[in-house]
């Protein structure tokens, strides 16, 4: 279960810089482009550290690793980054808007014990393979978390949200992404109250939201310092930095990610095999990529809008529930499974996908890219993201995108004393 302790964050000093010039995205969304812009926004922007470049002549003791640990020290020194003077939780609210709504994300950034996946700290989704030296070796550089793993806990009786929602007074560090809303940081270190979180998480499963990647890293990382160091109870790599948000705030938003795929046999074709399995309902109503996501959401769980390119018409599916008996019930009752395990495998032997978030966007790469068609899906709820982490099973890639992001800057945690 979930062992949380106070840390000593670094911040960035809003007396020297602008909060928005120094933040940035996760790294991992973040394009070249993109990187780019930041670096031009601030000397200090924070993706030095975090996403540094790569450039001509860069050897095993001169990269962007080496730049990152001189960057995060000088700034230090500077007094562009100032390290808390004691241990304490952090506060951070993110105000933000979805769909016209306005909505507030609250969580605890802390320090969370490392544990083995499955005891205590629980993945829900499968990631895709890719190198995860990138982050191994930022954490051997820098000693410490550049960026907080998004995860969820879940506690009806809310006594941390509510310590957290009254904590809030002048802000430590604020900032504001590109899609306007605003983060704030808000520091806490009454020990009674620490006390009253620390308690209340003790007996709660965490469950990776974002970050399945660096979750792993800090893992390996662990085993690593372990092994030349000795294994203690007191090694400060034994905790990595968190933001918790709880299932039962009204904060947490999750969109669905749409899926553009090739290999499609004729309209006609594609209708009659999906035919036995789901309900198929031609629709004709103008501008369908601005109303899919009403009518998914209309319709409820378990049904599709599918978009086919080459006749440039609309479809909505609707299960007739049957079909999966080979998977496991907890993934048999997820839209995403239904998509990816029935349709697209078994129905119509589709393997290749491309995943977008953008209804607009998705149509227009299937129409522009040499795509077949986009099926589009309702948003996974948290309470499966439960569901299936305590399970011990995994979702299928891209099955869950929290939103907003949380910024990178906001506060960092370092290993040193």
């Amino acid at each position: 279960m979930a062992e949380v302790i106070p840390f000593r964050g670094i911040i960035f000093n809003q007396q020297k810089v602008l909060g928005d010039d120094v933040i940035a995205p996760p790294y991992d969304i973040i394009s070249s482009e993109q990187r780019d812009e930041l670096y031009q926004k601030s000397p200090y922007n924070v993706v030095r550290i975090d996403f540094g470049k790569e450039l001509p002549g860069d050897t095993d003791t001169e990269n962007r690793y080496v730049r990152a640990e001189k960057e995060l020290s000088g700034w230090l020194k500077e007094e562009i980054l100032v390290r808390d003077g004691g241990h304490c939780f952090y506060s951070y609210v993110v105000d933000y808007r979805i769909a016209d709504e306005a909505k507030t994300l609250r969580g605890l950034l802390a320090m969370v014990k490392i544990e083995e996946l499955g005891k205590g700290v629980y993945p829900h989704e499968a990631t895709h393979s890719k190198p995860k030296s990138d982050r191994l070796n930022l954490m051997r550089a820098c000693f410490g978390n550049i960026s907080p793993i998004y995860s969820l806990y879940h506690s009806p009786e809310r006594i941390a949200s509510k310590i957290l929602a009254e904590a809030e007074g002048e802000a430590t560090f604020s900032a504001t992404d590109s899609d306007g809303a605003g983060h704030k940081l808000f520091r806490l270190s009454d020990e009674t109250l620490i006390g009253r979180i620390k308690q209340e998480l003790s007996d709660k499963a965490v469950f990776i939201a974002d970050g399945h990647h660096r979750y792993e890293v800090a893992l390996e990382y662990k085993r690593e310092m372990d092994a030349k160091h000795g294994a203690k109870d007191d090694n400060p790599w034994n905790y990595v930095l968190m933001f918790l948000a709880n299932m039962s705030d009204e904060g947490i938003t999750i969109l669905p990610t749409h899926r553009i795929v090739k290999g499609l046999p004729a309209a006609e074709s594609v209708l009659s095999k999906i035919g036995p399995h789901f309900e198929v309902v031609a629709l004709d109503d103008g501008d369908m990529a601005s109303k899919i996501a009403k009518l998914l959401a209309k319709s409820g769980r378990n049904a599709f809008g599918l978009y086919l390119t080459a006749s440039d018409k609309w479809y909505l599916l609707k299960y007739r529930g049957a079909g999966l008996d080979n998977v496991e019930p907890p993934l048999r009752e997820l839209d995403v499974v239904l998509l990816h395990e029935l349709i697209l495998k078994k129905d119509l032997g589709i393997t290749g996908v491309v995943y977008e978030m953008d209804a607009h966007v998705s149509v227009a790469k299937a129409r522009n890219g040499g795509f077949d068609a986009v099926f589009f899906l309702n948003p996974t709820d948290a309470g499966d993201v439960e569901k299936v982490a305590l399970s011990n099973l995994r979702m299928p890639p891209k099955s869950t995108y929290f939103y907003p992001k949380l910024l990178t800057g906001m506060v960092i945690n370092s290993f040193k004393n």
